[in-house]
């Protein structure tokens, strides 16, 4: 299932509605790499967690990272890191993630 959005999250009727879940995922840029970012939007039955998590894709599966605290703007497309030792998850170095 696909939506498209705009950078605060109007979704399609059709497709939010239908969802039970909604993940929002995004690249953004920091010290000279490209990342992955994750948020859940919408959970249809229950509690769930706020927060913007970095993400790895590899032959192994998913690998989700602790919460990207000091950073705003990730989702709105202008990410800007205003803490002190960023969260990231460690740099592959093995090839692409």
């Amino acid at each position: 299932l696909y939506s498209r959005s705009t950078l605060i999250f109007n979704f399609e009727i059709g497709s939010s509605y239908l969802a039970d879940g909604v993940l929002m995922l995004r690249y953004f840029e920091f010290d000279g790499s490209v990342r992955r970012a994750l948020s859940v939007v919408k959970k249809r039955s229950g509690n769930h967690e706020h927060t913007i998590r970095e993400f790895k894709l590899s032959h192994q599966g998913i690998t989700v990272g602790p919460p990207l605290k000091g950073f705003s703007g990730i989702f709105g497309g202008t990410p800007v890191y205003k803490g002190e030792e960023a969260p990231l998850m460690p740099r592959d170095t093995d090839g692409p993630a």
